[in-house]
């Protein structure tokens, strides 16, 4: 008489696979309304900036110094693209630390490493998701404002989207803030605090690197342009300016680097620490 054997269920011990972490990486970020209406209001806001910005400058123009006149008149892209930039950049900062800080906050990081036995995969889902996310809304807020800014500065700076790196520019400002956004998150995986990430991250773009600025000497002045921000910047200008040690495409590849240094070391670190 033969023994009859139960079947045995075999669990994949890979875990789910990447679609399915995108996937629920993408039902936490839409699940969190303020995310979603904090994407939307930066668009908004970023356009309204640009319109005033740009008013402000048309209405002032024949008190401009013959050099801000100029500057203008060389890169109008640069122009429109930075009157919002500053308040884009700073909400995607506080975004990027708060979409992984945040959930070592309320513990919910235990429950995503206990579904993957391999801790990797959780961190590029979510950097995936929110990059995308992030380059999506960046693209769309700069052709918006590109294309707002544009008719305001006509009569004074005229510059149209077939122009010599104007494209460029305005495609490079949706990407920037896409690296920015996800440079802010490795650095909440790093620091897993969400108030000591914001300060971290908002403090390296708006007190280091205006600091590094002060540098005496040729030392200084390659430090301010390796950093981050100001190498990444650089992609939003129309042409590049005197002075400028990197050129556009180098400055992005400069954040792409200091990015994904911060995302092998978030990886690395997400391994070796407890949840």
């Amino acid at each position: 008489m033969s023994a009859v054997t139960a079947p045995v269920a075999v669990t994949d011990a890979r875990g789910p696979s990447f679609a399915h972490l995108m996937r629920s990486e993408w039902t936490k970020i839409r699940s969190v309304r303020s995310t979603i209406w904090s994407l939307g209001i930066l668009i908004v806001l970023t356009l309204i900036f640009t319109v005033l910005f740009m008013e402000m400058g048309v209405a002032n123009w024949d008190k401009s110094d013959a050099s801000q006149q100029a500057a203008m008149r060389l890169d109008p892209t640069g122009t429109i693209l930075g009157s919002g930039i500053l308040l884009s950049q700073l909400a995607i900062c506080v975004l990027g630390t708060m979409v992984i800080a945040s959930e070592y906050s309320t513990g919910m990081i235990r429950s995503s490493l206990l579904a993957v036995p391999t801790r990797t995969p959780v961190l590029a889902a979510k950097g995936a998701v929110f990059g995308l996310l992030v380059l999506v809304v960046g693209e769309v807020t700069s052709f918006a404002s590109f294309f707002i800014g544009a008719p305001i500065l006509h009569d004074k700076a005229p510059v149209s989207i077939g122009d010599a790196g104007v494209l460029r520019a305005v495609i490079g400002c949706g990407v920037y803030l896409a690296l920015l956004g996800l440079f802010a998150l490795a650095a909440g995986a790093i620091i897993r605090h969400t108030a000591a990430s914001i300060t971290g991250v908002i403090g390296f773009v708006l007190v280091l690197a205006p600091m590094a600025k002060l540098l005496p000497g040729s030392v200084g002045k390659h430090i301010h342009a390796y950093l981050p921000t100001e190498a990444g910047y650089l992609i939003t200008q129309q042409h590049a300016r005197s002075g400028d040690v990197l050129g556009p495409w180098q400055g992005l590849g400069v954040l792409a680097l200091w990015t994904a240094v911060l995302l092998v070391v978030a990886g690395v670190l997400l391994n070796r620490r407890d949840a």
